[in-house]
């Protein structure tokens, strides 16, 4: 029997987040930060981090370069010394976060479509599959490959045209407020996993302690009531 059949309020597609929520990336992107601003005289904590947390990686640029005392053209510079301390992180490898890979495998093993939407850059959101092993997704959309990135719905309403849903059967699943207020900004059902700051449940909006909480089932009960 199918699994349509015994769950008749299967989402029809399944947006992912990456940083943090499918890969513990962040321990990577603290380290990177805190390099950079010790640099450049500063420190760096975890507010700040979680200031930045869920990017776009424009803000984080920016961020360091006005607590430096420079202007946004260093924001670009130091925006991409991030990003290439990052892609080497990751590439030589990186853990995927419990359940992850479960949560692909029975989305898959149930024919539901799945995208990765990330406000990191391709190349970066590359290495991390490859350092991670993450695999199986139907489409990729980066933060590079959109005008504009989270926490504008963009990159979600092209996840779902790309593969044929409406966003509103679609559920995103991420960990941060920025990616929470893009998901539901694009129409979707959105599953948080709090990863660094707190988020509480609302309208079309369910949290979960971690992804190993999330199974084919659950994300069906999310349409129900």
């Amino acid at each position: 029997m199918s699994a349509e059949l015994i769950m008749p309020n299967l989402p029809i597609a399944v947006l992912f987040d990456m940083d943090g929520l499918l890969v513990d990336s962040e321990p990577e992107w603290l380290l990177a930060e805190e390099e950079i601003a010790r640099g450049l005289g500063l420190t760096w904590e975890l507010s700040d981090q979680a200031h930045c947390l869920g990017g776009p990686l424009r803000k984080v640029g920016e961020y360091i370069a006005s607590r430096a005392g420079f202007g946004v053209e260093a924001g670009v510079e130091i925006e991409q010394r991030i990003v290439s301390m990052m892609v080497q992180r990751v590439n030589s490898g990186v853990n995927a976060m419990p359940g992850a890979r479960d949560l692909i495998a029975e989305l898959k093993e149930a024919n539901i479509p799945i995208a990765l939407v990330s406000a990191s850059p391709r190349r970066l959101v590359d290495a991390a599959l490859l350092g991670s092993g993450l695999s199986g997704f139907d489409t990729i959309v980066a933060g590079d490959e959109v005008i504009r990135t989270k926490p504008f719905p963009d990159p979600y309403l092209e996840a779902a045209r790309r593969l044929g849903a409406s966003p509103s059967e679609c559920i995103v699943l991420e960990d941060s407020a920025t990616g929470v207020a893009a998901g539901l900004a694009s129409g979707a059902i959105v599953v948080a996993v709090p990863h660094l700051v707190p988020i509480a449940p609302g309208e079309r909006l369910k949290v979960a302690n971690s992804l190993v909480d999330v199974s084919l089932g659950y994300l069906a009960g999310c349409f129900i009531g």
